[in-house]
């Protein structure tokens, strides 16, 4: 297994949880502080906490220091390694789309000669 797999995986592990997934989403924004990401949620603190560590573990955080706070930042790279492996399989999707297609038009082709029959 490769590094790249690794950091794919820890991503994906990362992204597995709608707390963290919507914590990203705030941080798209701007960077936050931890009592600011919390607000939206009704959990502690330290629970917001071991979420940032998932994220940070997974490189999709980074925290900064401004005198006194230390804002969490989106580390968008990761997410592109994402984007890149779902991506791959576009032309699967693209292929069996077109198929559909064809099939469903196939389908509306035969129901109007029937109709025309009647």
């Amino acid at each position: 297994m490769k590094a790249t797999d690794d950091a794919l995986s820890a991503t994906f592990s990362a992204l597995a949880d709608p707390t963290r997934r919507a914590i990203l989403a705030r941080l798209a924004d701007g960077s936050a502080t931890v009592k600011e990401l919390a607000e939206p949620f009704d959990m502690s603190g330290p629970a917001i906490s071991k979420h940032l560590r998932v994220l940070e573990r997974a490189g999709l955080v980074a925290t900064s220091r401004e005198a006194q706070s230390r804002p969490r930042t989106l580390e968008p790279a990761p997410l592109k390694a994402v984007a890149e492996y779902a991506g791959a399989y576009a032309r699967f999707w693209d292929a069996s789309f077109a198929r559909l297609d064809r099939y469903l038009q196939q389908m509306q082709q035969q129901e109007k000669k029937h109709a025309r029959r009647r």
